[in-house]
């Protein structure tokens, strides 16, 4: 991350100052990553990456496992964002302009640990498209290291609990949630194609830049609050993209004002109505597993999580649901509780992971 140079003769102990002072503001900051001094924030990523040739996707002859997909390019823009300081990874942002929403905004990325292991150097990996509450826009707070998203997927893959996911961390909105307005990630008539933003743009995204699997079983959605709601309701919308979704604090039906004389479309985007219609069509199955805190706005969620969870685990829909005692409507308690609750160990078990190389 950082550049240096050196001189001989007289300058020799000048330098040494210089280095001990830095030495001494990393020390204090607690890790080199934090000195601005040696910041890589900004720094253009280039990716040595196959790609696939003739069409669009394509598996990789040397890997082991059929369901590799190679990188479709071409490779976006990426840029340094951030660094998790548990393991030195890099949070990486592009922003992506969707061929198939018209939207365009900004996409946050991480790849695990392993990505970069030769032993799986030829295969794919599973990704989680990660989705904040509040406003998300214009930004996704999972890209920060401060809610240790991230190190405790690396953390957690490391010892066998979950996969190693890579994480797509998108906006979730086209604009502020001023006076309470939000899209539910939805295709709202009129307004901006946010549905189709996170379920197709995002993915294709993905699939041009990193090595996945040509499988639902390789895809899932993670989120909280509203970001849990849009998770929720595109794995049941899309059960043959999507396999999984982990929902912390969601809300169960759509409810933003912008769905106001358009009754039938903000049916078509509610959960309870797209579990029944997969019940009914018998598949394909999807696994739900769900959070909720004990604290603050997640009392008056429990009851309506608690409801779908009784009236729609049959069939094709599998759920879980975990407590998250003394746990409030937060990220902070969502995260620790994915664990926790077993729910990360669940859907891991349920997906499809990387492949070593033969």
């Amino acid at each position: 991350m950082n550049h240096g140079t050196r001189r001989k003769s007289s300058r020799r102990r000048w330098i040494g100052g210089v280095v001990a002072l830095v030495a001494a503001v990393a020390v204090t900051a607690g890790a080199l990553t934090y000195c601005d001094v040696f910041s890589d924030t900004g720094d253009t990523v280039h990716l040595d990456e196959p790609r696939a040739s003739g069409r669009a996707g394509g598996a990789d002859p040397a890997s082991g496992d059929p369901l590799t997909e190679l990188p479709t390019g071409p490779a976006p823009e990426l840029k340094i964002a951030g660094t998790i300081p548990e393991d030195g990874s890099k949070v990486m942002v592009t922003t992506l302009a969707g061929k198939k929403s018209g939207f365009t905004g900004k996409v946050w990325l991480w790849v695990p640990p392993q990505y970069h292991d030769p032993k799986y150097a030829h295969s794919g990996f599973p990704v989680m498209i990660a989705l904040p509450g509040g406003a998300g826009f214009n930004e996704n707070y999972w890209m920060g290291s401060d809610l240790k998203l991230e190190a405790d997927i690396s953390k957690w893959s490391k010892e066998g609990a979950s996969l190693p996911f890579i994480l797509a961390m998108p906006v979730m909105n086209p604009g502020s949630d001023k006076d309470g307005l939000y899209w539910d990630g939805s295709d709202i008539p009129g307004q901006p194609k946010m549905g189709t933003w996170l379920t197709e743009d995002v993915p294709d995204l993905v699939r041009a830049t990193f090595r996945t699997i040509r499988s639902r079983d390789g895809w899932a959605f993670m989120g909280s609050s509203s970001g849990g709601f849009a998770g929720l309701k595109s794995v049941l919308q899309k059960p043959d993209a999507f396999r999984a979704v982990i929902a912390g604090g969601p809300d169960i039906r759509p409810d933003s004002r912008l769905w106001n004389g358009h009754p039938q479309e903000k049916a078509q985007n509610s959960p309870p109505e797209l579990a029944q219609k997969l019940i009914d069509r018998k598949g394909p199955e999807v696994d739900l597993a769900f959070q909720v805190g004990t604290k603050g706005s997640d009392v008056q969620n429990r009851p309506q999580i608690e409801k779908f969870v009784k009236d729609y685990t049959k069939g094709p829909v599998k759920t879980m649901l975990h407590i998250d005692e003394g746990g409030g409507h937060d990220a902070y308690t969502y995260v620790p509780g994915m664990y926790d609750g077993g729910l990360i160990q669940w859907i891991s078990k349920l997906m499809r992971g990387p492949v070593p190389s033969p």
